[in-house]
């Protein structure tokens, strides 16, 4: 595991499966547009937490790339799920902006419910097609540029598919960090 502290929340990057961190308030879906089961972590979302889940996604789709909706987590072992679409690579532009936009939307939404941590997964890298590097550039630039606005929000903790995710993801975490700190 790779931890960066910054303004008092702790950002982590761990190689794991976003089902089984029992130690989070909340974590992230990569969602589809109609919030339904499908493959990649939202497929493994939804196995995990159950048919109830499906059917508190309904009423609240469509979604928008860039935005982020919440529900419980039902069978999962935390207290909320953060549903976010990310932007299609090459399709939803301008697709930096509506990735920075879904890691902000979700930081939004767990400090309004006054969420202590949060696990996301490598939006939109999967069958969104975003390139791995970039969208960890984003993804922890975003975090780290967000962390002296929280005030719920103690641990944001990324939670990788794999070893090699996990070190493109703390890289970019020691590179945003370092440029928070130059600020």
């Amino acid at each position: 595991m790779t931890t960066r502290t910054l303004a008092g929340v702790a950002i982590e990057c761990v190689a794991g499966d976003i089902t089984k961190q029992d130690d989070l308030d909340a974590v992230v879906n990569a969602a589809n547009a109609e919030l339904r089961p499908g493959g990649g972590v939202a497929g493994a979302i939804h196995r995990a937490a159950g048919p109830e889940l499906d059917r508190a996604c309904r009423p609240l789709a469509p979604i928008r790339p860039g935005t982020a909706v919440a529900t419980d987590a039902f069978g999962l072992p935390n207290r909320r799920i953060v549903h976010c679409l990310g932007p299609v690579y090459g399709r939803d532009e301008p697709s930096a902006e509506l990735l920075a936009a879904c890691y902000r939307e979700a930081l939004t939404l767990a400090e309004a419910e006054g969420l202590g941590s949060i696990g996301f997964p490598a939006l939109s890298t999967g069958a969104f097609g975003y390139p791995l590097e970039e969208a960890a550039e984003v993804a922890l630039g975003t975090c780290v540029g967000e962390a002296p606005r929280l005030a719920s929000v103690r641990r944001i903790r990324f939670v990788l598919f794999d070893e090699h995710a996990r070190d493109v993801h703390a890289r970019a975490l020691a590179a945003a960090a370092d440029d928070g700190d130059a600020a």
